[in-house]
């Protein structure tokens, strides 16, 4: 965590996961508030995008399987394609790195994909160098 840049976003965000777990573990939603004004206004907003997605009605289902991803993944999404943020500022909201905010766009790509039967995309070849 120290080489990562920012040591206060890293702990916060185990912190984060540790209490969200523990009150998951035990049934229970958290007791105070423990999110800034910030995260609080981005956690209603996507809030409000899932459960506007499960009312909208699209002839693919492509709101209806956004609004079905599980959480991480669907917040990437919504912050990505849906707000038009870049990775970074997707990554610096969610307090993750860039390269897992690629992560959960791939997984939740692959998994819309999945859910509305699309067929597999074939993955490029590496091309080799000019000297080889």
């Amino acid at each position: 965590m120290l080489s990562a840049g920012n040591l206060e976003q890293g702990a916060w965000a185990i912190v984060r996961r540790v209490v969200h777990d523990r009150l998951e573990a035990e049934g229970r939603g958290p007791a105070f508030v423990i999110n800034g004004p910030i995260a609080q206004a981005l956690n209603k907003a996507l809030v409000t995008a899932r459960d506007k997605l499960h009312k909208m009605e699209s002839a693919s289902g492509l709101y209806e399987a956004i609004a079905e991803l599980p959480d991480r993944q669907f917040e990437v999404i919504v912050l990505r394609y849906v707000l038009g943020y870049d990775t970074a500022k997707v990554a610096w909201y969610i307090g993750i790195d860039d390269r897992t905010v690629g992560h959960h766009l791939r997984r939740a790509k692959e998994r819309l994909r999945v859910k509305l039967g699309l067929p597999d995309t074939p993955k490029k070849p590496k091309q080799k160098g000019a000297g080889a």
